[in-house]
């Protein structure tokens, strides 16, 4: 199969996407507004940007999505094979229309938020960034379970400091960190 997005392309539209965020909102996130509605604002971002960065088809930045094909709850698997629930805060994917189906999954905390809370954003992009555990022979179907993401990306923001600490995710490891000042 011919790969359509690769892992640099997915990373330069999110970094381009980022930088609209901290260039357009950086009011908004020194006022402390909610994590979904910086979410919601980069996902703006990143669909205006789908023709730089050549996203074509029918794919999606959606905030807070938590269903998958017919409706169904998304879950993962984690590390102790336990079936968890998941909402991601941004989501680039084609709702199922596509292959591939899964880009890009975002978690953004502010620094201030609890240690745990940050682990367990951290723990969710390792397993959705995994290898699908479950593969079609038809090449249609889909994992139960949703897996795959081509890149994961963890976010935290830190309004004290005016920076925002990234870390990316592939095949379930964390393979790169990098700041930002805004």
């Amino acid at each position: 199969m011919q790969v359509r997005f690769t892992q640099n392309q997915l990373t330069e539209l999110f970094k381009a996407s980022a930088s609209k965020l901290f260039q357009k909102d950086v009011n908004s996130i020194l006022d402390g507004v909610s994590e979904p509605m910086l979410c919601s604002r980069m996902a703006i971002y990143m669909e205006n940007l789908f023709p730089d960065y050549k996203i074509e088809g029918n794919y999606y930045a959606d905030t807070e999505f938590n269903r998958k094909q017919n409706g169904k709850v998304k879950t993962i698997i984690d590390d102790q094979m336990q079936v968890i629930r998941i909402k991601c805060d941004l989501l680039l994917h084609s709702r199922g229309e596509e292959v591939p189906d899964n880009l890009i999954t975002v978690e953004m905390k502010k620094s201030s938020r609890p240690a745990f809370h940050k682990a367990a954003d951290r723990k969710r992009l390792r397993a959705m960034t995994k290898k699908q555990d479950v593969y079609s022979t038809d090449g249609t179907t889909h994992p139960e379970h949703v897996c795959g993401y081509i890149i994961g990306i963890y976010m935290e923001i830190d309004k004290s400091k005016r920076t925002c600490l990234f870390e990316k995710y592939k095949g379930g490891d964390m393979i790169e960190s990098w700041s930002l000042t805004f």
